[in-house]
């Protein structure tokens, strides 16, 4: 691997963990899906670092950053942007979804046919809007959150559009020293607000397609087919895994690797994504999609004990 790319992404990273105290795998996991062109959802209550995440990528990216606050109103033209008539004529005024990194919070908020507005953008890269296509910057990356616990007014994320986030994410409290640094950090302002970029969009973008060149030994897309394969004949679950989440997890695993500093993937970079790239695309059940994480992750858990780790 190219030093100068590795330090970058070691200073994109610690620049990143600089505010988000405590969260290292978490940070390590949002890298991933931004190196393998994907979205990410990260899961969680209010007040635990979600919306943090996506800020310090942001700011640490020398690119453009969007917040979406999704709410039960918001219509699909607020996100993609809609014609406005000016001086006799039409003329398309972009909406927020046009940025590098946009982040969507609490999109479960939003009703169905505004997520579909969202899903065109994140899976097509582009935006229909009166017959008009409009491609998405490069690169671009969703980091939607949302709270799994608490449901009223709250539109369940169908399963197409939770197949399109590469992984989905527990952010989980910190640890008590962590939290005590924040404590500390927070007397003065908003740390994050203070951070500058330390990489550029080209660098990302250099990245990027570094990670599809990243060896895949053959045993190893054995190994990755047969945990895929196990989900399909599971008797505990209804719907497995895709043929699309198979091969977000084949390019999750390339994007971990690049990240580790090898331009080869090893047997760990599977084992360690495998639950927060897989859960959310199977279906227990008994359960509709996304309604069980804690059901689903134990059925991927249990695939992946399953099968034997190629030597």
């Amino acid at each position: 691997m190219n030093s100068n790319l590795q330090a970058t992404l070691q200073r994109l990273q610690q620049n990143i963990e600089s505010v988000v105290l405590g969260k290292k795998e978490v940070v390590r996991k949002t890298l991933v899906a931004l190196l393998a062109g994907e979205h990410i959802l990260l899961e969680d209550v209010p007040g635990v670092g979600k919306t943090l995440v996506a800020k310090a990528l942001a700011k640490s990216i020398d690119g453009r950053f969007t917040r979406i606050q999704f709410t039960p109103d918001l219509l699909p033209s607020d996100i993609v942007g809609s014609s406005i008539y000016h001086n006799g004529d039409f003329k398309f005024s972009p909406g927020p979804i046009f940025a590098n990194v946009v982040l969507g919070d609490e999109i479960n908020r939003a009703p169905p046919r505004t997520q579909s507005a969202l899903l065109e953008a994140m899976s097509e890269r582009q935006a229909s809007i009166d017959g008009t296509t409009y491609p998405m910057p490069d690169p671009f990356l969703v980091i939607a959150t949302q709270n799994p616990f608490e449901f009223e007014g709250t539109y369940v994320l169908p399963e197409s559009q939770l197949d399109r986030f590469i992984m989905r994410i527990d952010v989980g409290y910190p640890a008590r020293e962590a939290e005590r640094n924040v404590l500390r950090s927070h007397r003065a302002g908003e740390p994050v607000e203070q951070l500058s970029p330390v990489v550029s969009l080209g660098d990302i973008k250099q990245a990027q397609s570094l990670v599809r060149e990243v060896r895949f030994d053959d045993s190893l897309v054995d190994y990755l087919q047969d945990i895929v394969d196990r989900t399909r004949a599971s008797n505990d679950l209804q719907v497995g895994v895709s043929t699309r989440g198979a091969l977000a997890f084949y390019r999750a695993a390339q994007s971990s690797a690049l990240i580790a500093g090898r331009n080869y993937v090893i047997p760990d970079d599977i084992k360690d994504l495998a639950i927060c790239v897989l859960a959310h695309r199977v279906m227990p059940r008994g359960f509709a999609a996304g309604s069980d994480r804690a059901a689903a992750e134990s059925m991927i858990q249990r695939c992946l004990e399953s099968v034997s780790v190629p030597v």
